[in-house]
């Protein structure tokens, strides 16, 4: 029982130790932004390499996604005689939940596991350390444009999921079922408001954006200097990452579509 005891302890010092030394690391990043502003190179470069090298996935992940809710809508909505309302619940789906959940399970797993393993590299091989005895702070001059980048491709990732996913929907529910074209676009653009859904689906990005990367870059740069520790690393950001998108995504519907 006194082991059990121990271990809890041990256990609840070392979160309360990680959520302090992220929240110091977080206030740190937001520090280097007038540093990233004067050196936009360094933003540019990060945005290709979170934003555009992930733009694949997302786009096939969201092609398929929305074939699937075409074919998978159009029989619910057969046995109501609804047909012509596919293209709402195809949009709804895609913009309110699956555009933001779905692109950010994606970075996470694509761009997310890329920027701890860089990170925990260069901290174990001492380029981190290395910088700091040439008077360069490794924390503006590495995390802030990675960061940067991940709050600024994360919105555009999510919002090119979702309007890929309406395509791929329109492919399956006109293309090859039958539904009217212009009923499935007329009543999709009278349904979907702009501020309730759109708006707020861009919110639930820029947070999942906010969170998977600083879960990414913190466990990077916190992680231990060696293989194994970086390894870890990046198995933790995947799995943390994942548990805060799923998290912060229920606490936003219900705040943003709740009563």
């Amino acid at each position: 029982m006194l082991n059990f005891f121990t271990e809890l302890g041990s256990a609840t010092r070392e979160a309360f130790g990680k959520i302090g030394r992220g929240t110091f690391f977080l206030l740190h990043a937001l520090s280097g932004f007038g540093y990233v502003g004067l050196r936009p190179r360094l933003l540019l470069k990060q945005m290709y390499s979170v934003g555009v090298l992930s733009f694949l996935i997302i786009s096939i992940s969201g092609l398929f996604v929305g074939m699937v809710l075409g074919l998978q809508g159009f029989y619910i909505l057969s046995d109501f005689g609804a047909e012509e309302s596919l293209g709402v619940m195809v949009a709804a789906s895609l913009v309110r939940e699956l555009g933001p959940v779905v692109s950010a399970l994606l970075f996470a797993g694509r761009a997310g596991s890329a920027l701890t393993a860089e990170i925990g590299l260069m901290k174990a091989t001492e380029q981190l350390s290395g910088m700091e005895m040439m008077a360069v702070d490794p924390v503006k001059r590495i995390i802030t444009p990675r960061f940067l980048a991940g709050l600024i491709c994360m919105p555009l990732l999510a919002a090119l999921f979702s309007a890929i996913g309406v395509m791929g929907g329109h492919m399956i529910g006109v293309g090859m079922l039958g539904v009217d074209d212009g009923s499935f676009w007329s009543q999709m653009q009278s349904s979907i408001d702009f501020r309730h859904d759109i708006i707020n689906g861009m919110i639930k990005s820029l947070v999942f954006g906010f969170s998977a990367t600083l879960i990414a870059l913190f466990e990077g740069y916190d992680c231990l200097p060696t293989s194994e520790g970086v390894s870890r690393a990046t198995t933790r950001t995947v799995v943390n990452s994942a548990f805060a998108v799923l998290g912060l995504d229920f606490i936003l519907t219900a705040l943003m579509f709740g009563d």
